[in-house]
């Protein structure tokens, strides 16, 4: 049917940065059919927004669900010793606690905007089975869409890598399982809700064979290709050590940079590393929180846009950020721009468009990101009545400066996944009970 969605502030993020102040959206059979201010359109069903901000709906391009078992953990680590002390705890996952994890996780972040979501899952313990299954069916139950990775370890400490040797797999198991995965849950085109992509974990724990092979098979089969690159210092001195190349050297070694890559964090680029990326097209997943908490640096996000990289946000891990909150990462994308290059380095609305339209195009996704007819019909409305925006004559700016909000409504290809302020197709309180009986198992 068609549902007008109106008396809303609608903010469309298409290419002229489009807002209605007093507007409405028309969504027909999970389409954007139109949107507008002034007269409104025809519909079956009319929805009153009560001057309510609507934003697309939120992407992100970065995460690590199963680590919300695993929060608040070496608090005062650096990146290496971080996985050092989490790898063995992290060798307990099963689809067990993957499943209650990714709906920990999955809901965290439908509840502060994102309708879809990027997970970088690389932890497969021998003998252990139906890990990316079970996100992908907490995914379908929530209503949300998941870009899932079949990621992969295969140098383990006793060859010169950083995780356990008990982490680390055969490079043709994980090959025939990442194609077995694409055949029974990868779909293709406009509206996909699961997608899977390819993606070896890191420079410091995959060998060059496993890199060129995944890149080989993504390819292949049409797929996007991800992995961790310049995230600290120390990765930069580790690769020079091993590979004799820098991060990014490495990577165009390897035949790895493209349309069809992005890389998580990219704090350490150097002004070489940003043309490679702009000139081949490679997206960059910037995740400000992660960065900041584990004090990897701050990524020079202005200087990555200015040179036209695609950049989206991640809240990446709940170990190394303890939030799922993507509208909080904005703002943060926001603050740390500001705190590299003044207080005119990002606007609010640029912030924004990182994690909506920017988060779209570093995924290769064409359908979701903006507000345009035509587009699905993936968005977020954020009540404005509240004490947070009272007094904020903008109230776009003012939704993203006094972040973190819980949203009042999402909705993904038509169909509301949180209404009220609460999940449509879940309890919240069940989920968080099972995760902390899943988490305390860790805990042991």
């Amino acid at each position: 049917m068609k549902r007008l969605y109106a008396n809303g502030w609608i903010v469309t993020c298409d290419d002229a940065g489009t807002e209605h102040e007093s507007g409405w959206l028309l969504t027909d059979d999970g389409i954007v059919a139109a949107v507008g201010s002034g007269v409104e359109a025809e519909a079956e069903e009319r929805v009153d927004l009560g001057g309510a901000v609507v934003t697309p709906g939120l992407v992100n391009t970065h995460h690590h669900l199963y680590q919300t078992l695993t929060r608040a953990r070496a608090q005062e680590a650096d990146l290496f010793a971080w996985l050092r002390e989490l790898y063995p705890v992290w060798a307990g996952i099963d689809a067990e606690a993957e499943y209650a994890a990714a709906r920990t996780g999955l809901a965290e972040l439908a509840l502060s905007g994102s309708t879809t979501v990027f997970d970088h899952h690389y932890v497969f313990p021998r003998g252990r089975t139906g890990l990316i299954e079970a996100e992908v069916q907490a995914a379908r139950e929530l209503g949300v869409r998941i870009v899932a990775s079949r990621g992969s370890m295969d140098l383990g400490v006793s060859d010169g890598g950083l995780p356990p040797d008990e982490l680390v797999e055969d490079i043709d198991s994980v090959l025939v399982d990442t194609e077995r995965l694409v055949g029974e849950l990868h779909e293709s085109g406009p509206g996909a809700r699961v997608q899977i992509a390819v993606a070896p974990c890191s420079p410091f724990s995959v060998t060059k064979r496993l890199m060129t092979e995944s890149a080989a098979l993504a390819r292949r089969l049409g797929l996007m290709l991800h992995t961790h690159l310049a995230e600290t210092l120390e990765e930069g001195a580790y690769c020079m050590e091993l590979y004799g190349a820098t991060p990014v050297e490495y990577l165009t070694d390897l035949g790895w940079l493209g349309h069809d890559v992005w890389c998580a964090h990219c704090v350490h680029l150097s002004p070489d590393d940003v043309a490679d990326f702009a000139g081949s097209g490679t997206g960059i997943a910037h995740c400000p929180t992660s960065n900041l908490r584990l004090g990897a640096g701050v990524a020079a996000v202005t200087e990555y846009l200015e040179a036209g990289i695609r950049v989206g946000l991640g809240v990446d891990g709940s170990a190394s950020n303890e939030r799922g909150d993507l509208l909080s990462e904005v703002k943060q994308a926001l603050l740390v721009a500001r705190g590299r290059g003044g207080a005119r380095a990002l606007t609010a609305r640029e912030a924004l468009r990182l994690g909506t339209r920017g988060g779209a195009a570093v995924l290769g996704r064409t359908d979701i990101g903006s507000l345009e007819p035509g587009k699905r019909a993936d968005f977020a409305v954020w009540r404005t009545d509240g004490l947070e925006l009272s007094g904020a004559h903008d109230l776009v700016a003012g939704l993203v400066l006094t972040a973190p909000h819980r949203v009042d409504r999402l909705v993904v290809e038509g169909e509301d996944v949180v209404r009220g302020g609460a999940l449509v197709r879940a309890d919240e309180a069940e989920i968080a009970r099972a995760q902390r009986a899943q988490a305390g198992r860790f805990a042991e």
